[in-house]
């Protein structure tokens, strides 16, 4: 089968492809704003999960000693971090890693900085968690952000923050923070005594030249105050297996990590989770970079034709994701304009901008990780809904 064929996806119980109608009320849409893609997953997690499935008895599994030395050695390749298997504790998501992060490290009104605009799930962790969000607003400077790191260090010191919620690759602006950002930052954290837990989950999603760096990767001291969050899900499109891992090299803060799973009753990750995230790490590589390629040139192919078609809106190319973060802000239109225009006249479901924050405002995030045909079905649309 081809990587990058057209399957349909409709009456899979897919968020992104079935719930349009809960989401935005209608069925008759071009969904292009949940972040999973549309492709297959690599050929042997596929195999490796119907071999597992023709066995036919799904009784009580574990993590293997084997799946956590693939992760090693993904990291080790493909981020140039040395990790042990024993820094590892299973998951069944970055999002519950976070939640269990907040619980074991924070208290009950502790203050946890975040910096927006971010992924939607950073706010509500804290929220539901009863901590209080803080904020340190990127700085945007035609379609580029920055961090604000005066800023930064006052939060941290000022509100007393405790934790500190890194997104790397950033979720929906597109930056890859560089070594230096992450230093900066990481310093402040040092300093300041604030744990650290960063997101990773499209630390493969990266184009060239840029580069991956985690954040505790930097410093013996930065790698014992932080949790580090891997998951499969984006990279190889497999997130309906929910299953993730946290590197925690710090053996206090692992042993509260696990704590808090034990008193959520969390035991381990279904065989499919576990069967499928080995088989992905350990032969998805090529895979991945055809991947690149093919998201790189609809990135390309998105851009040109917003240029040239849709002048008005303005959007800069990613450095990792498959995501467009793209900036309405010309078109004078609330954010309920907005939606209501693309939903209206263009047919077209996308991600708005305030979700992820005030600083959202007037912005949709695309997602670009579909194929060809459906890409420039949702550029047309996208032309179709602002038009006039």
């Amino acid at each position: 089968m081809n990587q990058f064929q057209k399957i349909k996806r409709e009456q899979t119980n897919s968020v992104k492809w079935d719930m349009m109608d809960k989401v935005y009320g209608r069925k008759d849409l071009l969904p292009m704003w949940v972040a999973d893609m549309d492709f297959l997953a690599p050929k042997e997690v596929r195999e490796k999960i119907l071999d597992r499935a023709n066995h036919g008895i799904f009784g009580y599994t574990f993590p293997s000693d084997r799946l956590f030395k693939v992760v090693r050695d993904w990291i080790g390749k493909r981020y140039g971090w040395d990790v042990s298997p024993s820094w590892m504790l299973p998951s069944n998501g970055v999002v519950p890693s976070i939640s269990m992060a907040i619980q074991a490290l924070t208290n009950v009104g502790d203050s946890v900085l975040i910096q927006t605009p971010v992924y939607t799930p950073f706010y509500d962790m804290i929220k539901n968690n009863d901590r209080k969000v803080v904020i340190n607003p990127l700085i945007e400077e035609n379609g580029y952000y920055s961090i604000n790191f005066v800023d930064f260090e006052n939060k941290l010191k000022e509100e007393d923050v405790k934790l500190f919620i890194l997104c790397n690759p950033h979720n929906p602006v597109g930056r890859v923070w560089k070594k230096e950002e992450l230093n900066m930052m990481a310093e402040l954290c040092e300093k300041y005594g604030v744990y650290i837990v960063s997101d990773e989950i499209h630390a493969d999603i990266v184009f060239s030249p840029h580069k991956h760096t985690p954040i505790a990767s930097l410093d013996k001291k930065y790698e014992e105050i932080s949790i580090t969050c891997y998951a499969p899900s984006k990279t190889f499109n497999i997130a309906g297996l929910q299953a993730s891992v946290m590197v925690i090299p710090n053996q206090q803060i692992r042993s509260k990590i696990s704590e808090i799973q034990k008193k959520l009753g969390f035991f381990t990750l279904n065989v499919f989770g576990l069967i499928g995230m080995e088989a992905a790490y350990e032969y998805g590589e090529q895979w991945l970079e055809n991947l690149l390629s093919y998201l790189k040139n609809n990135i390309e192919t998105a851009i040109k034709y917003i240029k040239d078609e849709l002048p008005f809106l303005h959007v800069k190319e990613p450095e990792g994701t498959y995501l467009l973060w793209i900036d309405c802000r010309s078109l004078n239109m609330s954010d309920q304009e907005i939606q209501k225009a693309l939903v209206e006249k263009g047919k077209l479901a996308l991600e708005a901008g305030k979700k992820y924050g005030v600083e959202g405002e007037g912005f949709v995030r695309m997602n670009i990780g579909c194929h060809k045909e459906t890409l420039i079905d949702g550029l047309h649309r996208l032309k179709k809904a602002y038009s006039n």
